[in-house]
């Protein structure tokens, strides 16, 4: 799994003109699904990303976690995180999972976030044209792939 993870003061996803989630402050998570995905990967995964200490302190340091701030957090999958742009200039989507195996590997990362958050986070629609708006707090973006463990 690839995620890129936003620090936002807002965040909404909206599809067909109707918007499917929207937070506050909290975290954006775009992700990236392949095939040799696994259940330790979303549990490895969703750990580091509520754990991150990305927040700022009451000194200003980038030392609290979202849960620390109970934070809200938004989901989106977004299978071009795992583009390939060796050859030529038009992206190969090959290391992306096709949807039968992508969608239940989405569902589980959003349940585990639940789980742990113990309580409903907001999602885009998987597969769908969405458009992502966002007001990045720092910015502070940071880029996770679990097969590197960073």
């Amino acid at each position: 799994m690839k995620a890129v993870i936003q620090r936002v003061n807002e965040c909404s996803v909206t599809v067909n003109k109707a918007i499917t989630g929207q937070i506050k402050e909290g975290l954006l998570i775009l992700l990236g699904i392949e095939d040799a995905d696994t259940q330790e990967d979303i549990i490895w995964l969703s750990n580091k990303i509520l754990n991150l200490r990305i927040f700022d302190d009451e000194q200003g340091v980038m030392n609290k976690s979202l849960i620390d701030i109970k934070g809200e957090l938004l989901l989106v999958s977004q299978f071009t995180l795992h583009a390939s742009t060796k050859k030529g200039n038009r992206p190969s989507y090959i290391k992306a999972s096709k949807p039968s195996f992508a969608i239940p590997m989405y569902e589980k990362m959003i349940a585990q976030f639940e789980n742990e958050l113990q309580h409903a986070i907001k999602t885009g629609i998987f597969g769908a044209d969405m458009q992502v708006q966002l007001v990045n707090n720092g910015p502070v973006t940071i880029i996770i792939d679990t097969k590197n463990r960073e």
